[in-house]
């Protein structure tokens, strides 16, 4: 955080708290929102740096309860407060999550794979099995498996006559998978399909399945997004629901500073489902962001 001072001076503020990693330097990104902090401190020694010439000070922070929120900058939306998750805010979020412990046993073990980013938070995979369990679904598809986390928490919640489709074209990663699905007794509804998903999802269409299915995740390639959902389209119900994950990749959507092929393809997917009448979307920030279609 800036504050500007007297002159040509400023004054740095870095507040650090248990679940925060240090920081030698802080930079901002100015965006057309206004960004807000209450601080309620306690037991505190400050940390204030001034970048003016004659005057340096050091210290720490011991403690510190920071509730940031976020206010848009159009007075249309009538300046709604809107909570910024910190750290330690989602900490708490954590703790409130109901984790199955086949769940939580395949969380840890993934965290020590090469690639674990890729697997989706718990309050994500808790989010997603209760949409499955709303809609009262029987058969869905997911596009991405890894190693299993969102398959399991959709199986978990799905009938026992219930079917999950689950795509993954890494060997190495479904062997995990398939373990879970073992352990969790689930594994008689999950049918793996080892492969490029854009082929399994058309064997499934040229199988007669069009139309049959309740719900779909897409958590794969991510410019291979859009053709996923145009067979995914076809495959689930009317009033079935279609989410894809990491529609916010890492806030970098919203940087007209980045543009890569993969940050691109997201951002113009977005665009694209806004003026998709086909579906009802709704954007919802919860993990890496998702976004919930429901085809009409």
């Amino acid at each position: 955080m800036v504050i500007m001072g007297m002159g040509n001076s400023s004054i740095n503020l870095v507040f650090h708290h248990g679940s925060m990693l240090p920081h030698e330097h802080v930079t901002s990104l100015v965006r057309p929102v206004r960004i807000c902090a209450s601080f309620h401190l306690n037991s505190v020694t400050w940390a204030v740096k001034s970048t003016s010439k004659d005057q340096r000070w050091k210290g720490f922070v011991r403690s510190c309860s920071v509730t940031e929120f976020v206010i848009a900058s159009d007075e249309k939306y009538g300046n709604k407060q809107v909570v910024s998750l910190t750290p330690r805010l989602y900490d708490y979020v954590l703790e409130n999550v109901r984790e199955p412990e086949i769940l939580r046993q395949l969380r840890v073990e993934t965290a020590s794979m090469r690639g674990s980013q890729m697997q989706v938070s718990p309050d994500q995979a808790q989010l997603l099995a209760m949409l499955v369990q709303i809609l009262g679904a029987e058969r869905c598809i997911e596009v991405g498996v890894y190693t299993g986390y969102s398959s399991l928490a959709i199986a978990l919640v799905l009938p026992e006559s219930g079917r999950l489709v689950a795509c993954e074209r890494d060997a190495k990663s479904l062997d995990v998978a398939k373990k879970y699905y073992h352990l969790a007794g689930v594994s008689h509804k999950v049918d793996i399909k080892l492969g490029l998903a854009a082929d399994s999802l058309e064997s499934l269409i040229m199988n007669g399945e069009s139309g049959s299915y309740d719900f779909a995740f897409i958590d794969a390639e991510k410019r291979m997004t859009e053709k996923y959902f145009e067979l995914l389209l076809q495959l689930v119900r009317v009033g079935g629901l279609i989410v894809i994950d990491n529609v916010l990749w890492h806030g970098k959507v919203a940087d007209p500073l980045v543009n890569d092929p993969k940050t691109n393809s997201i951002r113009n997917f977005n665009q694209q489902l806004m003026e998709d009448k086909r579906v009802s979307i709704s954007m919802v920030p919860i993990g890496d962001g998702i976004t919930i279609c429901r085809k009409r």
